[in-house]
């Protein structure tokens, strides 16, 4: 019988990573503040919970994918939170980006009520998690990280055991060092072209063979050539990931 899979926290990344966590044949129960996206979930088969003590009741995994860390901190271990519902030889798994300390903090707390906990914050945008093509990187005890393998491969296809509790949001912190680097390059790139009378889209044919080739240029031009405005990360977030 498949892990009852607990997953709270339905923005751009969390809903689809949801989707396809469901759509590979887990149980799964939901929570989030807004109910547009548990409606979504629920009508294709999850469960509903109304607080996170309640999806870590109903579950054997809980999963979280919140803004920033203290939010991952009251989800976690504040009141009617994540730990209230616990019970031993359960796993949490956080795919937040957060402060590595801030991971090690709550794994620590956790393991106090014989739960093992894993950080492993995902890259690959909205369209990854869509396409179930994430890079997920993970910190956290290696037997854990071997026992859930499965449902990692629900979520994505670049699946790294980084080392121990904290390892992954440091992974993620180098991913977005780089990924900051890409997009501010792509930005200047496509202004310049423009600037300098040459078709924008030409340019990005003429480069993406070469040493310029990365995943910024292979993703985003093409949804700016076609009027998508529609992001697929937010700005302040990227800021909030780099502080």
């Amino acid at each position: 019988m498949k892990q009852r899979i607990g997953y709270i926290g339905l923005g751009l990344m969390g809903k689809p990573i949801a989707h396809n966590i469901m759509k590979a044949g887990f149980p799964l129960t939901v929570h989030n503040r807004s109910r547009a996206p548990v409606e979504e979930l629920v009508a294709e088969g999850a469960e509903l919970a109304d607080s996170p003590r309640a999806v870590a009741e109903a579950s054997d995994v809980v999963f979280t994918n919140l803004p920033d860390s203290p939010d991952v901190e009251q989800v976690v271990l504040g009141p009617n939170g994540v730990i209230e519902g616990c019970r031993p030889g359960m796993v949490f798994i956080d795919n937040s980006t957060i402060k590595p300390e801030t991971a090690r903090s709550i794994a620590s707390k956790l393991a106090e009520v014989e739960v093992s906990a894993l950080d492993a914050p995902v890259s690959g945008g909205d369209v990854g998690a869509k396409a179930g093509t994430l890079a997920i990187m993970v910190g956290g005890p290696r037997d854990t990280f071997d026992s859930i393998l499965p449902i990692f491969q629900a979520m994505g296809k670049t699946i790294t055991y980084v080392g121990e509790s904290g390892a992954g949001q440091v992974a993620k912190a180098c991913n977005q060092i780089m990924v900051a680097a890409q997009m501010v390059a792509m930005g200047e790139l496509l202004l310049l072209a423009q600037k300098s009378g040459v078709d924008p889209r030409r340019v990005i044919d003429a480069i993406q063979g070469g040493a310029a080739q990365c995943w910024a240029l292979d993703v985003k031009p093409q949804r700016l050539f076609a009027g998508e405005r529609q992001p697929g990360f937010k700005a302040y977030m990227q800021h909030k990931d780099l502080g």
